[in-house]
């Protein structure tokens, strides 16, 4: 999906390029200045928005050069820098691109009419109650939580009837593949990045049907990934947000690039990388394309993995690994973010996540969902231990008593996708099975997943001043996991995308002629 328009530099000296496919700032400077489209913004026009990501990323650029110092590449055995936050570098209240890589943006006035959702029952993520209460919407943020009965909104507000209904935070899912290829993609269409883009926009949808409003794709076919979170976050499609790695880094060889190639194993997907210099370039150009987040998988050696995690936390994003056995606690020891999926591990990699805070998305279902048709992993040199659900359980519930912080993920990718929100659900289930509360395993599932996503000021619960991701739900999922199945109503960045349970987009306003035509002196 190519977005035809005419390049130009601006007096930054910025030039706005399609080569690729995205477009995207494109600035001559040695260390990766260029930044992602997903900074723009719902009401403005997709042109103007690439004006002012180019603006945007010039001044980011030079943030960065200034902090870039103090964070000078630590030598092997001293610690990996910690995250480099953009937000001290931030006045107050500034707008930003709604994503960990916080690009500054022009404010924009909200106007239009307010939303409201009167009288439910207003599930608190962060302190996991339940209470009556009424959330007042205007544009895309939270205005205010007011009692149930309160009034005080303009005459034209929409009002939504929440009455006898829960209503929460969108959900989020840690671990997504929305344009993977699954058993109706043509073997010959598996690596078009056009192909993936159109297919994930379809499982998109399908997320943002049963209440998910955010997900972190943790790879997926060229820049489809990046394509999709662009349209998200400029509203020009109806969708989740999305969190985007773009691919997998991997030493050659390593997961999800071994033999036999197929197409979704290959490097239309993966990127093989050797050596820790061509890693934090692999790093660099990630996050070049619009991640935000990065994700690693073994095979790597020690001093790759350090530098891609290293490079990562300078540009300000975390970094997730899909590893195992020695490859986990060598990323452990880097300074990883998250580990994924309860693949093996030692009891001593567990005992040092917890020291470190280090956080863990198993994706348990997912793997309930292998060993239930094909027995578990065959074939495979990026998989060469066996694994049973008992055991991966066991892994689970090790992490939890050792205090180990765990995300919600399903790790959809392929047919799964058609599984949305069951695989979920199931997940919930079992952290339930685990010894979470049902109101925990919620709040994993929100405000937990916002933190670890490194967005946690701004999704993951309903309060004055965070983006209005809200979904309505006919039952009390506080009560019964089940209910998640029945949300009615799902509000994303302040649009009401679905209604009693079906996606409705409103009409495209048709941008007038410059002049009336046939011109009156035409004969």
């Amino acid at each position: 999906m190519n977005l035809k328009m005419s390049g130009g530099v601006n007096p930054q000296g910025c030039v706005l390029t399609n080569e690729g496919g995205p477009f995207r700032p494109n600035q001559a400077s040695a260390l990766t200045s260029k930044e992602p489209l997903s900074a723009m913004k719902a009401k403005l026009s997709f042109q103007s928005s690439l004006a002012r990501t180019c603006l945007g990323a010039t001044a980011a650029a030079a943030l960065l050069a200034l902090s870039a110092a103090s964070f000078a590449q630590a030598p092997a055995g001293e610690p990996v820098p910690k995250l480099n936050d953009r937000r001290p570098f931030l006045a107050p209240g500034a707008t930003t691109s709604d994503d960990p890589v916080r690009i500054p943006m022009k404010p924009v006035a909200e106007t239009g009419p307010e939303l409201v959702i009167r009288g439910g029952r207003l599930f608190d993520a962060v302190s996991g109650g339940v209470r009556p209460a009424t959330v007042v919407i205007q544009g895309n943020r939270i205005k205010a939580v007011l009692p149930p009965d309160a009034t005080g909104w303009g005459a034209d507000a929409k009002i939504i009837d929440a009455a006898g209904k829960t209503v929460m935070p969108g959900l989020i899912d840690m671990h997504t593949h929305v344009t993977y290829p699954d058993r109706a993609s043509p073997f010959d269409e598996q690596g078009s990045e056009g192909a993936g883009t159109l297919r994930g926009q379809r499982n998109l949808r399908y997320f943002l049907e049963y209440g998910f409003t955010s997900v972190r794709d943790l790879n997926g076919v060229s820049n489809a990934p990046f394509l999709l979170s662009q349209w998200s976050a400029a509203d020009m499609i109806p969708a989740p947000r999305v969190f985007a790695a773009g691919w997998i880094i991997t030493g050659t060889g390593g997961h999800a690039t071994e033999r036999p190639s197929i197409p979704s194993h290959g490097p239309d997907y993966a990127k093989e990388v050797d050596g820790p210099d061509a890693w934090r370039g692999m790093v660099r150009k990630a996050f070049k394309e619009g991640a935000s987040v990065i994700k690693i998988a073994s095979h790597f050696a020690p001093d790759e993995v350090r530098a891609a995690i290293e490079e990562a936390h300078l540009l300000g994003l975390k970094v997730t690994c899909d590893c195992e056995t020695i490859y986990t606690e060598m990323a452990v020891d880097a300074g990883i973010d998250m580990i994924e999926h309860p693949l093996p591990r030692s009891d001593a990699a567990i005992a040092k996540m917890a020291k470190k805070k280090i956080a863990a998305v198993p994706t348990l279902q997912v793997y309930q969902n292998l060993l239930d048709r094909a027995g578990g992993f065959y074939g495979s040199t990026s998989r060469r231990f066996t694994m049973t659900s008992q055991g991966n359980f066991d892994e689970f519930k090790k992490m939890k008593a050792a205090g180990i912080i765990m995300g919600i993920g399903t790790d959809t990718i392929g047919d799964a996708s058609l599984m949305v929100p069951n695989s979920y659900i199931a997940e919930l289930k079992w952290f339930v099975r685990g010894g979470y509360s049902v109101t925990d395993a919620l709040k994993a599932g929100t405000i937990v997943n916002a933190r670890l996503l490194d967005m946690g000021d701004e999704l993951g619960s309903i309060e004055p001043g965070k983006l209005a991701d809200i979904i309505i739900v006919d039952g009390r999922p506080d009560e019964n996991l089940d209910d998640l199945a029945k949300v009615q109503q799902v509000i994303k960045d302040g649009q009401w995308l679905i209604k009693d349970g079906e996606l409705v987009t409103p009409r495209h306003v048709s941008t007038p002629l410059v002049k009336p035509s046939p011109p009156a002196d035409v004969k």
